[in-house]
């Protein structure tokens, strides 16, 4: 093997894993990151994503990206830093995966809901229902609740935009803090660089399918974006390299030669910081002073006029801001109706909501409605709200 592409001293290795809680006998055809990955792919939290959005509800298009969509682009990015970086690209494709378990429908619409009914009761955050998913929530395996991952795949699903102490004093984080106290998953530290580039992955993506979901709503225009930083030059350089490309290629071919020019400057940025700060061990890693996975300074002051261009064009347009009241209300509404009357959730749910302890009950609520597709939730709520003397079977 050449030096190039040897593995680099801190990459994470899966072979000097620390180890799962529950311990289990290694797997004969998969490395532990590789198998993870896999009891991801295969939970049905998972499975969802195909029908749960970001901006867009899952029946207003089929050409939108879903969660589903996203983690797999993420995933994509991230596998591609972490070969650039001779870092684990396994954990970095695992961790990816992941990240959006625990989003509820709706996109940010239904998360700003549901941290707004579970104000109260302990809070909500995609971060920590991602962990309770994952650890607690998935229930496929006999000898332990969740997927019982490895140590640096759960420790990249909490830390990986950093450090998270600071946090540890907000209610709905208790259920790290308080999580395997004998587990350490040193939360006052910087994740795997690993973690770091499925965390970079997802910003490169979600600014990238943006941009090209909103044209394709018609939010907006490839001519709008002519003097919008990042993107204005890269459409230009295509134009010039392509006259007389149709609208749809040139969006296309602008996106894809944007998402290139967003890796490259995330490498030169990562392999300057690690040169710089000396980083030779994943020790080094979680130890050091800033966030090692990072866009250059000039990159984030594109990014920043771009993501105010979007917020203003896309994310505040009033259809947009139509389809977030409507999500809203129906997270409301059930969330109310489940609170007071929880026998008309399914049997499972209803069980585990039928206790005296509102903390408990509200829990159990959010559990089951943050694990709702935008299409089941909008069912669900026409099935409770919508007068129909039919037995519904």
């Amino acid at each position: 093997m050449s030096q190039s592409n040897a593995r680099a001293p801190y990459a994470e290795a899966a072979d000097a894993s620390r180890g799962r809680l529950v311990p289990e006998a290694p797997s004969r055809t998969r490395n532990a990151f590789a198998r993870d990955r896999d009891r991801i792919i295969h939970s049905t939290a998972f499975r969802r994503l195909k029908e749960k959005t970001q901006v867009f509800v899952a029946h207003e298009g089929d050409h939108y990206r879903t969660r589903l969509t996203h983690s797999l682009e993420v995933s994509q990015i991230a596998r591609s830093l972490a070969h650039a970086l001779r870092i684990d690209q396994d954990l970095a494709e695992t961790v990816a995966l992941a990240h959006d378990l625990g989003h509820p429908p709706f996109g940010h619409a239904g998360e700003d809901e549901l941290q707004l009914q579970m104000d109260p009761f302990g809070g909500f955050d995609h971060n920590v229902q991602t962990f309770r998913v994952v650890t607690k929530l998935e229930t496929r395996y006999p000898a332990f609740d969740g997927l019982n991952l490895s140590w640096e795949t759960i420790e990249g699903v909490v830390k990986h935009n950093g450090p998270v102490t600071h946090k540890l004093h907000e209610p709905a984080w208790t259920a790290i803090a308080d999580f395997a106290p004998g587990w350490d998953l040193r939360l006052d530290s910087f994740a795997s660089l690993e973690a770091q580039a499925a965390a970079i992955a997802d910003d490169i993506a979600y600014n990238n399918h943006d941009v090209d979901d909103g044209v394709q709503a018609g939010l907006f225009t490839l001519a709008d974006l002519s003097d919008v930083p990042l993107i204005g030059p890269v459409l230009q350089a295509t134009r010039e390299a392509w006259p007389g490309l149709s609208e749809r290629m040139l969006r296309l071919e602008a996106v894809r030669r944007m998402i290139g020019v967003m890796i490259d400057d995330v490498l030169s940025e990562t392999e300057r910081r690690i040169a710089e700060d000396g980083i030779a061990s994943t020790d080094d890693v979680r130890a050091a002073r800033r966030t090692l996975v990072q866009f250059s300074d000039a990159m984030l002051a594109d990014l920043g006029q771009l993501r105010r261009f979007l917020f203003e064009r896309m994310y505040r347009h009033y259809r947009v801001n139509r389809t977030r009241s409507q999500a809203r209300r129906i997270l409301a509404e059930m969330f109310e109706l489940f609170m007071a009357e929880p026998e008309v959730m399914p049997t499972e749910w209803g069980r585990r909501a039928a206790t005296d302890d509102p903390h408990k009950r509200a829990r159990a609520v959010c559990d089951y409605i943050a694990g709702m597709t935008d299409r089941y939730a909008i069912e669900e709520h026409r099935k409770l709200f919508t007068l129909d003397l039919a037995l519904d079977l």
